[in-house]
Order: C-alpha cells, then sequence, then structure tokens
C-alpha cells in the first residue's frame, strides 16, 4: 500500500470511526440514528436554502482550514486563526463604514485590510519564534483573548457610541449577492466561496511549484537541514505565520462583509478558528483535503440545526461526532499501523 493511499485512506478512516460511535451514543442515549442522520441530511441539503447556508458556512472554515494547514506544513501549530479571524473582520468592516467608494475600490480595499490585520496579528507570535524561540503555541493562545477584548472595545468607543454592533457596511463594500441568494430561497449564500476556492489553488501552487514554497516545506520538515542548506530558517518561519494569518483575516472578512455585513460584541469566541483546527487534521493538511474537509464541518454544524425539529435528537450530539472525527484523526498512528499490517498481509 503506497504511502498516498495510507493518506487518503486514514482521515476517510477516522471520519467512518466517528460517525459509527457517534451512532452507538444515539443508540445507548435512545435516539434513533436513522432519523437523526435523515435530518441532519435534510438540514443541510434538503432545499435550495440549506444548501445555500452550508456553502456559506463553508467559506470561512475553508479559509481557516488553510491558514492552520499553511503554518502546519512548515511545522509550526498556529492556534492563533481565531485571533487573526476577529481582527480580519474588525478591519474589513471598518473600512467597509469608514469609505464611500466606488465597489471596484471599495470592496477590495476592505478585502486587503483585513488580511493586512490577521497577517500583522500572525506576524508578532511568527516573529517572537523565529527570533526568540518563544513557542507559538503560547502565543497565539494569549493574542487570541487580546483580540477577543480589542474587537470588543473598538466596537464599542470607536465604531459606535456605546452600542454592542456597527452598522451595515454599504453596497459599494459587500460580498453579498442577490443574484446567488435568490438561486437559493434568500439564502446568505455571497460571493466569498470563489474567493475561498481560489485560495486553496493559490496555497497548493505556493507549496508545491514554487522555489518559496518549496524552502517552507524544507523548513517544516527539518530545521536544521533547511539551514545548513542555505535557507532562512527564520525568516521562512514569520513568512509562514503571515501568510496563515492572511488565510485567517480572509475568513473573518467574508464574515464581515458577506454572511452579517456587521461586526458585533462577542462574549466568546467564534469557533471558526478552532474548527479550522478540526478542518486541517482531517484534510491532512492539503489545500484539497481542506476543501473537502470543509465541505463535511459545514453540512454538519448546518444540519445539526435541524435534528432537534426532525428528529428530536439535540444538536450538540454532532459536536460529539466532531469530536470524535478529530480524535480519530489525532490518533491516526493507531490508523496507519491498521494499514500497514494489512499492506504487509497483501504482500505476502
Amino acid at each position: 500500500m503506497s504511502k498516498r493511499l495510507k493518506n487518503i485512506l486514514t482521515p476517510i478512516i477516522a471520519l467512518l470511526l466517528g460517525i459509527i460511535v457517534g451512532t452507538i451514543i444515539m443508540i445507548v442515549t435512545g435516539y434513533n440514528p436513522l432519523d437523526a442522520y435523515a435530518a441532519l441530511w435534510e438540514g443541510a441539503l434538503g432545499n435550495p436554502y440549506y444548501l445555500g447556508e452550508t456553502i456559506r458556512q463553508i467559506t470561512p472554515y475553508i479559509l481557516a482550514g488553510l491558514a492552520v494547514a499553511f503554518a502546519f506544513r512548515v511545522g509550526l501549530f498556529n492556534i492563533g486563526v481565531e485571533g487573526q479571524f476577529l481582527v480580519g473582520w474588525l478591519a474589513s468592516v471598518w473600512v467597509g463604514l469608514a469609505f464611500h467608494l466606488p465597489k471596484f475600490i471599495h470592496l477590495p480595499l476592505a478585502i486587503i485590510s483585513a488580511m493586512v490585520a490577521g497577517a500583522l496579528w500572525a506576524f508578532i507570535p511568527g516573529l517572537l519564534k523565529a527570533r526568540f524561540r518563544v513557542h507559538e503555541v503560547i502565543v497565539t493562545i494569549m493574542m487570541n483573548y487580546i483580540a477577543l477584548y480589542v474587537c470588543n472595545y473598538v466596537i464599542q468607543n470607536v465604531l459606535t457610541n456605546g452600542k454592542e454592533r456597527t452598522g451595515n457596511v454599504p453596497d459599494s463594500a459587500s460580498l453579498a449577492s442577490p443574484w446567488l441568494q435568490s438561486l437559493t430561497q434568500n439564502s446568505r449564500l455571497h460571493w466569498g466561496i470563489v474567493i475561498a476556492i481560489i485560495c486553496c489553488f493559490i496555497m497548493w501552487f505556493l507549496l508545491e511549484k514554487t522555489t518559496r514554497g518549496f524552502e517552507l516545506r524544507a523548513v517544516g520538515f527539518n530545521q536544521d537541514a533547511a539551514h545548513y542548506a542555505g535557507m532562512s530558517v527564520n525568516k521562512n518561519i514569520i513568512l509562514s505565520m503571515v501568510i496563515s494569518g492572511i488565510f485567517a483575516g480572509l475568513a473573518g472578512a467574508m464574515e464581515g462583509l458577506g454572511t452579517f455585513g456587521y461586526i458585533a460584541m462577542k462574549s466568546s469566541f467564534t469557533g471558526v478558528g478552532f474548527n479550522g483546527i478540526a478542518v486541517a487534521l482531517l484534510g491532512g493538511n492539503t489545500a484539497l483535503g481542506v476543501f473537502f474537509a470543509a465541505c463535511l464541518f459545514g453540512a454538519l454544524e448546518v444540519g445539526a440545526l435541524n435534528m432537534p425539529l426532525a428528529a428530536g435528537v439535540p444538536n450538540e450530539l454532532v459536536d460529539i461526532i466532531i469530536a470524535l472525527i478529530v480524535f480519530f484523526v489525532a490518533a491516526s498512528y493507531i490508523i496507519r499501523v491498521f494499514l500497514e499490517r494489512i499492506s504487509k498481509k497483501e504482500a505476502k
């Protein structure tokens, strides 16, 4: 069995194991898993509105997953995607409200501002990692909380006069599409999905087809060997965190300029950045894998809302299934050992 096939089968087996264990939990707790999964399917893909909402939910998950996956490929664990996501959301709405420009200038400017904000927020842990070897996990976790409370302060004291949410961004800075909404029975589907798909291609091309991408991957495989080969390890660490932050900031712009059109104060994290970790793990840290993993997680999140109504099953069970999937992906070593034993038997 080839290594490529093992990499493909591992997340698939993890997904199946998560669903199987989730089914057992439903049976033990007295719920009908067939009704639950039927309601889940109906809630995710049952009509054009649900389909539009599912695609809308997939959009930030793709970008958050790319942010985590890109850092992973360079040997970094960017847990700060949630904070970078929030500052990107804030920056996009801020620029959207601050200027009155033609759409072909205003919308790109708001999107670029989100990218810059996410990049700057990720640059700090990248610099500390490169120059002082401060572990990026510790710094990014702390910066998530800084982002949350800084955003709340700016919303209440800068963008509004003591209010908990801003006004809506004008059409000139909006990703909303009346045409896409009409196709999906007035869902919140917007043009952000196109941007997310383009970013998947950009990540694949950058890592697999460019010299810079080769250097980034080399640093991820072995920093000492990359340094011996003449590559700047510190520079590539910072660059990888900045690019990761760009993807995360873009995810925030999708919410600020597309789904909601505003930003509101938050008492806790949105969860998009943390779900991006699960998306990246399930997707094997590849652009194509992240895309399909985001599709799965988006469908689960949206479809879960229909489970209490259609099947009487609490939607928290979907969170359990997602957690189980992540657990089995994290325990992929066991799955790989199982696959290796099968391949050895086939060889004999």
